[in-house]
């Protein structure tokens, strides 16, 4: 990951992700390859992302900046069961 974001910069992706639905569901497998894997794919794609604690409800305020730091994405906040993640879209090869 490049620098941190700045202040004005988390505003701007909260108020983003205000409209935005889960695209990731964390179940009751838990933090598996393949979940890891879909936030991956849905990060590289989308950029920000938010995602739904279905199961390990209790366990969120751990389990968040783990998968930030497991997906080389930045935890832009966490509200009640959901999270929303951010990392920049790599630039285009040309």
């Amino acid at each position: 990951m490049s620098q941190p974001l700045t202040s004005a910069a988390k505003r701007d992706l909260r108020a983003r992700a205000q409209r935005l639905e889960a695209t990731v569901k964390l179940g009751h497998a838990g933090v598996t390859d393949a979940f890891l894997h879909s936030l991956d794919a849905a990060l590289t794609a989308h950029g920000l992302v938010k995602i739904k604690f279905g199961d390990f409800k209790e366990e969120k305020k751990t389990l968040a900046p783990q998968i930030a730091a497991q997906t080389g994405s930045e935890l832009i906040q966490r509200v009640g069961n959901t999270a929303v993640y951010f990392r920049a879209k790599p630039a285009a090869a040309g």
